[in-house]
């Protein structure tokens, strides 16, 4: 559908200076118009996470990187974003249940199985309301948004995806790095450098960059699962002090808790620079209520 709608560059002739990788643009359109379409038609776990992640790669091209603004495109995101943030719901649960049914322990086998059905309850209601919000006819509004927003691309002149990158990353204080809610913070931040950054031309650069954001990605994100599992453990089943089970997933989500502060540690010499690094140790207020807001809305 969308193959022949954007042009790499309509007005240089070299276009050996692009910073930004077109065809990785094209592929971005058709793989969510691909990912929606396969949500719409089922509710399988792998669709509702293609989903969320090629809407929030789509959305990072056309806010942060298309020199035509993201403002233009306003509607898109929204329509966009509300099916993602019922998608997330569900997905959410599916992280859960796969994380629960991994964790081989003696504790409390029954509280185990109540604590799987309770979630499997949830993400079928989860599962109701992305349904209802999967109409043909916003479908088809969605996709014809996407294919005029396709075409309306220009990146003859737009910013560095890793520069872009790069700055998202250094607005986040990490000079309490041990703290839950940075560790959160720039969870959701480490997610949308990495979407930046993949629309970068590819080089040693490139490649080392995102293999260490995917690195650092895949601690924090492992982390926040079980967090997120520990945390619902404790709504169905009580305290550490009344759920072995509890007390059981307290002490794996501490493990991956340190785990994920180790990487952040370790990666801030590499990802950010040294000038990076001395604004994100003295955040502006206006940084910080911008890192709030980010949070708030993941």
């Amino acid at each position: 559908m969308f193959q022949q709608a954007i042009s790499p560059d309509r007005h240089s002739h070299n276009t050996d200076f692009m910073v930004i990788a077109a065809d990785r643009c094209k592929s971005i359109f058709r793989r969510t118009e691909r990912e929606l379409l396969r949500l719409s038609s089922g509710d399988k776990a792998d669709a509702v996470h293609g989903f969320r992640t090629s809407t929030r790669r789509l959305q990072t091209l056309l806010e942060k990187l298309a020199n035509s603004g993201g403002g233009k495109h306003k509607k898109l995101v929204k329509m966009l974003n509300r099916i993602r943030r019922s998608a997330g719901k569900v997905r959410d649960v599916d992280v859960q249940l796969q994380a629960l049914r991994s964790f081989k322990v003696p504790q409390e086998p029954r509280r185990k199985t109540q604590l799987i059905q309770a979630l499997l309850e949830l993400r079928a209601q989860h599962e109701k309301k992305l349904r209802k919000l999967l109409k043909k006819d916003d479908i088809r509004e969605i996709r014809k948004r996407m294919k005029r927003a396709a075409g309306s691309l220009q990146f003859d002149s737009g910013p560095d995806p890793l520069a872009v990158a790069r700055q998202m990353l250094s607005t986040v204080d990490l000079s309490n790095v041990a703290d839950e809610k940075t560790l959160h913070h720039y969870r959701i931040m480490v997610k949308r450098a990495r979407y930046a950054a993949e629309f970068a031309q590819k080089s040693a650069d490139s490649a080392k960059f995102l293999a260490d954001l995917k690195k650092l990605q895949d601690a924090l994100g492992n982390w926040h699962d079980w967090l997120t599992l520990t945390h619902t453990a404790v709504e169905r089943l009580g305290t550490v002090n009344e759920s072995s089970l509890v007390a059981a997933l307290y002490n794996v989500t501490r493990g991956k808790f340190r785990v994920a502060v180790a990487a952040v540690s370790a990666s801030k010499s590499q990802l950010i620079s040294k000038q990076e690094i001395a604004t994100v140790q003295r955040p502006k207020k206006k940084q910080v209520a911008e890192q709030r807001k980010s949070a708030a809305a993941a």
